[in-house]
């Protein structure tokens, strides 16, 4: 049985891989429960993890010494955690940098200290920028970031690059395309409209409502982590970039009407201007996905948004 550390366990994805890894694995879960939206939300997604006998929870800021946090041997390093959200980013930049940047390569010393040499991060399909080549592969150039966080993401793979090469860790990064799912954050669209809706307020639209988003369910992103680790299991000698998303992106428009059908309540729409940091449109590649991990989304945006709608209505009662 392998022992992963898993970074962010108490966030949104983050939850979700632990319970999935906790069949088969150890797991050592690390968050600080950043302030960034309400620790209660964070304390109730590993609830159940807690109950747990694979799973220890420890409540550690990943630029802390983890040397001395985690005397345990690990095998794997899970990367998940970091400030997210774009807009917030272009406000306080420097909090993503330290965050983001920094907090990485803090993991990254703790793999080398303890010789760990198999090492997943969480990327975002945002280091793609405002792409015209459409699908996005991950041969496309990207270095055209247009928020701090997206750089501060594009940053972290070229620096563990350089340390797969000093040290031999072998790499993977996984660039989200915009996941959604039960657990959601609550800053993210899909639970911004929902919850407008059930309390009988307006949305707030940005642009025309014809940007769209490649929204990928969480289940798949889950499956498509373990697939990841599984293949870094079996080989060696390996830096890898790969979009994990679900090939078929929704316009914002189509999304607002989606979730209109599915919970059959009138909304009032307000519209207003795009928002720097924004892109137009998100739509992964995923063939190399499909032919080196065996990933295949499962989940529809319809059947996905089914779900998380019936999961938002069970919070409220």
């Amino acid at each position: 049985m392998n022992r992963i550390l898993v970074t962010g366990c108490a966030g949104f994805i983050g939850s979700h891989l632990c319970e999935e890894l906790v069949k088969n694995n150890e797991v050592i879960g690390i968050d600080n429960f950043d302030l960034f939206y309400d620790k209660s939300i964070k304390q109730s997604n590993i609830n159940n993890l807690l109950k747990h006998p694979n799973f220890k929870f420890l409540e550690i800021d990943i630029r802390s010494n983890l040397v001395s946090e985690i005397p345990e041997t690990i095998d794997f390093i899970i990367h998940l955690a970091a400030k997210a959200g774009v807009r917030p980013s272009i406000l306080k930049a420097e909090d993503y940098i330290d965050v983001n940047i920094n907090g990485t390569h803090s993991v990254i010393k703790f793999a080398i200290e303890k010789n760990i040499k198999k090492f997943i991060f969480a990327s975002s399909s945002s280091i793609y920028g405002n792409n015209n080549l459409i699908p996005f592969c991950e041969h496309h150039q990207t270095d055209n970031p247009v928020s701090p966080y997206a750089f501060t993401k594009k940053s972290c793979e070229l620096m563990n690059y350089s340390f797969h090469h000093l040290h031999q860790i072998d790499f993977i990064n996984l660039r989200f395309f915009t996941v959604f799912g039960p657990r959601q954050r609550p800053d993210l669209a899909i639970h911004k409209f929902v919850k407008a809706i059930y309390n009988a307020q307006p949305i707030t639209l940005y642009g025309d409502g014809k940007t769209y988003r490649d929204y990928t369910y969480v289940a798949d992103i889950v499956d498509g982590i373990v697939k990841a680790k599984d293949y870094l299991a079996a080989n060696n000698h390996v830096f890898e970039t790969i979009n994990l998303g679900n090939n078929s992106p929704v316009s914002l428009k189509d999304l607002v009407e989606e979730i209109k059908k599915i919970t059959a309540r009138n909304l009032e729409i307000i519209g207003l201007p795009m928002q720097d940091g924004d892109v137009n449109y998100t739509y992964a590649n995923i063939d190399k996905a499909k032919k080196m991990l065996g990933y295949r989304p499962q989940t529809s945006m319809k059947s996905g948004l089914a779900e998380f709608v019936k999961w938002y209505a069970a919070t409220q009662n």
